[in-house]
């Protein structure tokens, strides 16, 4: 049995990866934005689940979700599952929450939620308004920049198993009702790298789409750009991502 965080699990692949996951018997830490969410999160609390709440638009959340987080007990696994898709906290959500989560919540494997649309993102932090004073990036802007942070932190960190996974366009309130790819099948490689055995799953660094590893954008492997990505964040949070 793994205990395991998922952020933005009160709908879509994020819960979905909760329900299977307790339905294959594993320690679930569910997440909602607000106290106003947490009745969505009642069933898998039921079952066993346990929630931890607070908006990753905010830093000073983040830091206190990382709080509850570590009273759930050492985690084995984090899915950085949520996200938003348009508007200025597309960096405070999709990139500064999962760097501070990665530094102040420790698991042994770390699953970062990306996006096919990452490839037409620009590598380029030097007009970041990592506040969210201002929308300054586009949404595939954001996603290659949480898919190079993931690989910063397989490079920086050899113990840690990280990766970084495309679901697919799937219809979720995201997605929209237009997606095309299976909704079914939204959540199977998060769920399967947080918990499996598999030799090919245990090499750290990559970047999935259905269980397959697939050939990110060149910039997620550019080490010089890794580091200037974790130093801007630093700079920004105040928080050093350590070893």
């Amino acid at each position: 049995m793994a205990r395991i965080l998922i952020t933005g699990s009160t709908e879509g692949i994020g819960r979905a990866a909760a329900v299977s996951l307790l339905d294959d018997g594993h320690d679930i830490v569910v997440h909602a934005r607000n106290d106003g969410r947490l009745e969505v999160l009642d069933e898998l609390v039921s079952r066993g689940a346990r929630p931890i709440v607070g908006d990753l638009a905010d830093p000073d959340q983040v830091g206190d979700l990382g709080d509850q987080a570590a009273g759930m007990g050492p985690l084995d696994a984090v899915i950085h599952n949520a996200g938003v898709i348009d508007g200025a906290a597309l960096l405070p959500v999709n990139v500064v929450a999962p760097y501070l989560l990665t530094e102040s919540v420790r698991a042994t494997r770390l699953i970062y939620l990306s996006s096919s649309m990452h490839r037409g993102g620009r590598p380029d932090v030097g007009d970041a308004d990592w506040s969210g004073g201002s929308k300054t990036v586009s949404y595939s802007d954001s996603k290659l920049l949480v898919t190079v942070l993931m690989a910063a932190v397989a490079r920086r960190r050899p113990d840690v198993v990280s990766h970084a996974v495309d679901p697919g366009w799937v219809p979720t309130r995201m997605g929209g009702p237009s997606a095309s790819d299976d909704l079914a099948l939204g959540h199977v490689t998060q769920a399967w790298l947080a918990t499996t055995n598999d030799l090919s799953a245990l090499v750290s660094g990559g970047y999935w789409h259905h269980q397959r590893r697939q050939t990110p954008h060149p910039a997620v492997n550019d080490e010089a750009f890794q580091d200037e990505l974790l130093a801007a964040l630093a700079e920004h949070t105040g928080v050093t991502l350590t070893p």
